[in-house]
């Protein structure tokens, strides 16, 4: 009954002969999950005698749940006080909420209206809502830790991509020829662009090593691992062919790589050239016989 004493929304009030009614409710507008508690109020003159309004067949989208009547009382001028109560409760999707006209004596009230719910959404048969996901926030630290495993991972498959290729390029180069692998060395060797950059010493150590092992892998000989004149004496020593030019071309890069004689441009290319040269020419040689 505590609801019933909550009323704050007058809905009708009118007054004729010296008989006022009054209607009023706690709120004007219906929720369907929720009764609506209603009182009428019938103030009427000394010596006139009405009675209360019988609403159990004027509601409408209503159905009456329970009603009583409070005790009458008199004010100090002799009118007369009546008042009723009344639960209503709400039939779901009714077109109207309403109490049609009704007569208290001589007094013709309403009729009074409710503001129905609102509209509901049209059914179209999809997801009554879109759920989302619920993602964390995005923490920097493990943003950070993310691309940091993203480079390495980034670093490990390219360390591996060039061990492959390298392998596979020496495997490739195993099954040449001295004379093809000689030819290979020489080109990777001119890709560098070292005499470019100013490192001739490297250059002459490098061109130098590249005659060498095609001596060793054609005529056996530990060329890497023997100073010139050793190597040339062993050379000379098995009858080698063509040990005049080679010795011409392994000393005069010596002069560059010990004897502190500084190289140009044309004295790389002249010394790229002899070696083009003994190469070409000791390979041809062998070809001859």
């Amino acid at each position: 009954m505590t609801a019933f004493l909550m009323l704050a929304a007058v809905l009708f009030e009118t007054a004729k002969g010296g008989v006022s009614v009054k209607v009023d409710a706690e709120s004007a507008e219906v929720d369907p999950a929720k009764s609506v508690f209603l009182r009428v109020e019938v103030v009427s003159p000394p010596g006139k005698a009405v009675q209360l309004p019988d609403l159990r067949d004027r509601v409408v989208g209503f159905s009456l749940a329970e009603d009583y009547a409070e005790e009458p009382e008199t004010a100090k001028d002799g009118s007369q006080v009546q008042a009723a109560r009344w639960r209503l409760v709400p039939e779901p999707c009714a077109d109207v909420y309403k109490i049609r006209p009704f007569a208290v004596g001589d007094v013709v009230a309403g009729p009074v209206y409710f503001e129905p719910p609102p509209a509901r959404e049209p059914v179209t048969g999809e997801m009554e809502c879109d759920p989302k996901k619920d993602m964390p926030p995005l923490s920097w630290k493990l943003a950070g830790w993310t691309a940091a495993a993203l480079a390495i991972f980034a670093a490990l498959v390219f360390g591996i991509w060039r061990l492959v290729k390298y392998l596979a390029r020496r495997v490739r180069e195993h099954r040449m020829s001295p004379i093809e692998r000689a030819w290979a060395e020489l080109d990777r060797l001119l890709r560098k662009g070292l005499p470019g950059r100013g490192r001739y010493k490297d250059f002459y150590v490098e061109l130098t090593m590249v005659v060498r092992r095609y001596v060793q892998r054609k005529y056996g000989i530990r060329a890497p691992h023997l100073t010139t004149e050793e190597f040339l004496s062993q050379f000379r020593g098995e009858g080698r062919g063509r040990s005049d030019e080679l010795a011409k071309f392994l000393e005069s890069a010596d002069m560059v790589k010990f004897a502190g004689v500084e190289a140009t441009p044309e004295m790389a290319d002249a010394a790229t050239g002899s070696a083009r040269g003994y190469l070409e020419s000791d390979s041809a040689e062998e070809v001859a016989k």
